[in-house]
């Protein structure tokens, strides 16, 4: 799992849909921080989903907002990934557009079309990670994916395309010292591996996700994100150029393996009368 947003939309969805329960959700995430806090933003977000304004202690308090939101049906949970320049699904205008695209990630609850609920992760400490809970006075509706089959490939050639950018870039430490990225990429993806996903998840997600986390960290690593730096100001313009679009790849492949999951769960739901 990449963000906290992920863990909740998936787990959450999962939950929706009746293969998982309560309990699977809150251990998932918990893995991000032991002690959860669940807040509304302002007294709008506080009606609107019954949660306070002072942070109310535990992840079960999640499960209250979603169902709340979310239609009888099981569906109506759904994933964002904003970035600077691209806001791809999000209520434009709102103070939850406002905080997703500040965090990068986001989760919206409710019907498209209708009012709904956002949620906006923020770590507050090494172990406490804070929920703001948003109104939202109008659900936009869901931005259009590629199919699996596209966001795999374009993760291949992204996979290659994310390699040839980091070797043809000089990084240095910070301290100066010439460093080796191969242990800075594998420390990054297993970081992320410490976060499950739910078992009955497609094997094709899991494989777009996985691939998306390894070109996440060939990217951060190339970034300079950990304690690595460009070696001129030069190579610093044109690294960040070269991967602007590999982040976007990434998070288009995340929104898609997302999307498409919950969507076959939500139709395996129907036709079996759940």
């Amino acid at each position: 799992m990449s963000s906290p947003s992920l863990t909740l939309t998936l787990w959450g969805g999962s939950w929706l849909s009746g293969h998982t329960s309560i309990d699977d959700m809150i251990d998932a995430l918990q893995v991000w921080a032991p002690l959860q806090l669940v807040a509304a933003h302002d007294e709008p977000a506080s009606v609107a989903s019954g949660v306070t304004l002072e942070p109310v202690v535990g992840a079960a308090t999640l499960s209250a907002v979603i169902r709340r939101a979310a239609p009888t049906d099981g569906s109506g949970i759904r994933l964002v990934l904003p970035a600077p320049g691209d806001v791809q699904g999000l209520p434009t205008g709102t103070t939850f557009a406002r905080a997703a695209l500040a965090g990068g990630q986001g989760v919206l609850v409710g019907v498209p079309g209708a009012p709904g609920l956002g949620l906006v992760p923020v770590v507050e400490g090494p172990d406490v990670l804070r929920w703001n809970v948003f109104a939202v006075p109008e659900l936009p509706e869901p931005s259009a994916c590629p199919g699996l089959g596209e966001a795999e490939f374009t993760l291949r050639e992204a996979v290659r395309g994310a390699a040839e950018t980091l070797t043809g870039i000089r990084t240095v430490g910070l301290d100066g010292r010439r460093t080796d990225p191969r242990a800075e990429i594998a420390d990054a993806v297993a970081e992320q591996a410490r976060h499950r996903y739910p078992d009955h998840l497609p094997a094709r997600a899991v494989r777009i996700l996985d691939s998306a986390d390894q070109v996440a960290a060939i990217l951060t690593v190339a970034s300079g994100g950990r304690d690595l730096q460009a070696g001129s100001a030069s190579a610093v313009s044109m690294r960040e150029e070269a991967l602007r679009p590999l982040w976007t790849t990434v998070r288009t492949a995340r929104l898609t393996a997302v999307t498409a999951t919950l969507e076959s769960w939500h139709r395996s739901d129907r036709a079996t009368g759940r």
